[in-house]
């Protein structure tokens, strides 16, 4: 579906079952996967890509370098950053890279300067991220720190006195006492 009010660039490539609403403008080499939701006023460089079922909420603004694997949320105004040292006028050889692993979560209002968050990470909305950020953990604050950890499915994670935490929806999870969680089978 693509709005009429929608600017898709000739030569930006969207998968099926993609859904681009008004105001939204995508440009020429960006590659958005399938299931997709670009919500209105949001704006996509043409180094983009996004995985399959990401969802951009309203006011997004995603620029050259920004990669979003599979299941990636980004809350309404989200703000990244690709370019460390800006000036006016003086444009890098290269943009640094953002990389959002698959299933983050970006709360609204959030900042990303040009680090990688990790797998199911929940950024809490008006976090400002300025360094990497580990799988499963839940980072608020500016800047952002660790604040915990989260399931896939979104629960906060409560270790106890131990190293072991199951969630209610039945996944296992172990600690390393600092800056990792792991999923148990």
């Amino acid at each position: 579906m693509l709005h009429p009010k929608a600017i898709v660039e000739e030569g930006a490539v969207l998968g099926t079952g993609t859904r681009v609403w008004a105001f939204a403008h995508i440009l020429k080499g960006a590659v958005v996967g399938s299931d997709c939701n670009i919500c209105d006023h949001t704006f996509i460089e043409g180094g983009v890509r996004l995985g399959d079922r990401v969802t951009i909420k309203s006011g997004v603004h995603l620029w050259d370098g920004l990669i979003a694997e599979d299941d990636v949320f980004i809350g309404p105004s989200a703000a990244f950053a690709n370019d460390r040292w800006p000036r006016s006028k003086q444009r890098p050889s290269e943009f640094a890279k953002v990389l959002l692993r698959s299933g983050a979560s970006l709360g609204a209002n959030c900042t990303i300067l040009p680090v990688s968050v990790g797998r199911w990470a929940m950024i809490g909305a008006g976090s400002v991220v300025t360094r990497d950020v580990p799988d499963h953990a839940l980072v608020i604050g500016n800047p952002g720190r660790i604040a915990g950890w989260v399931c896939r499915c979104a629960k906060k994670l409560v270790f106890g006195n131990g190293t072991i935490a199951e969630c209610i929806c039945g996944q296992k999870f172990t600690h390393d006492g600092k800056f990792s969680v792991q999923t148990t089978l």
